[in-house]
Parts: C-alpha cells; structure tokens; sequence
C-alpha cells in the first residue's frame, strides 16, 4: 500500500505517477473529496477519469480528516493540533471499521492512499499508514 498526495498535479501527471508505482485502486482519505483549486481531483469527476485510466477508485470518508480533539485527549504529545485530533479519532469504532474496509481493499488491488497534501509527513495519511 502506497500513500500519495494529489498536490497541483495534472490528473495524467498524477495517474502516470501512481501506475509508475504499480497501483491499481486510489482509496481517497480526504473527508471532503473536493478542491477548489484542482477541481480535477473533485468526487463528481475524479471516479469517472481514473476508470477510463483503469484505475479504480473508493472514498473512505471515515479515513477522512478535519477531526476534532478530544478534551480527554490520551495523544498529548502530538503537539500539532489537526495530528492529535486525528489520533485521538484513530481510538473510536468508526476509524477502526474503515481501516479494516481499507485493508480488505489492499488485499485485492494495490492501493494508493490518497489525499490533498504533497508531503506525506505533514498529512494524516502517515497517520492511517502506520496504523
């Protein structure tokens, strides 16, 4: 399993860069699957294209980002606001049933985790990937 982010790529920019990897399926993590600046990356388009591209295509809106911090929060040492949000997230039922949707899905095609941010450092991405 793979993680990458759209960034400002041209959509065959970014379909060559995920075939160059071998993938077959993006499993898209953003919880709003939209931009408004690379509307080539919206949910309304972004399914359609990646087929005629071959690829396939799945939105994991639990995966999905923007979270809110718990006041109990046990993740206290994520001292980036949006990353403990995340791991506090990470805790519930609803995160740990996507995952298992997500790696069902990584054992039938090779899937790149998808998001909106280039580096993957700065994403919940690395988050879900270490999970």
């Amino acid at each position: 399993m793979w993680t990458v982010g759209h960034s400002t790529h041209p959509l065959p920019t970014f379909v060559a860069l995920v075939r160059a990897h071998g993938v077959t399926t993006i499993a898209d993590v953003r919880k709003l699957p939209r931009s408004r600046r690379h509307p080539q990356f919206n949910v309304d388009t972004l399914p359609d294209a990646l087929a005629a591209a071959g690829l396939g295509y799945t939105h994991f809106a639990g995966l999905g980002g923007l979270r809110r911090e718990q006041p109990e929060s046990i993740n206290r040492a994520w001292k980036n606001p949006s990353f403990r949000a995340y791991a506090d997230y990470m805790q519930t039922d609803m995160f740990a049933g996507e995952l298992d949707r997500l790696l069902a899905l990584g054992r039938r095609e090779s899937v790149a985790i998808m998001c909106a941010e280039a580096v993957w450092w700065r994403c919940h991405r690395s988050l879900i990937a270490d999970a």
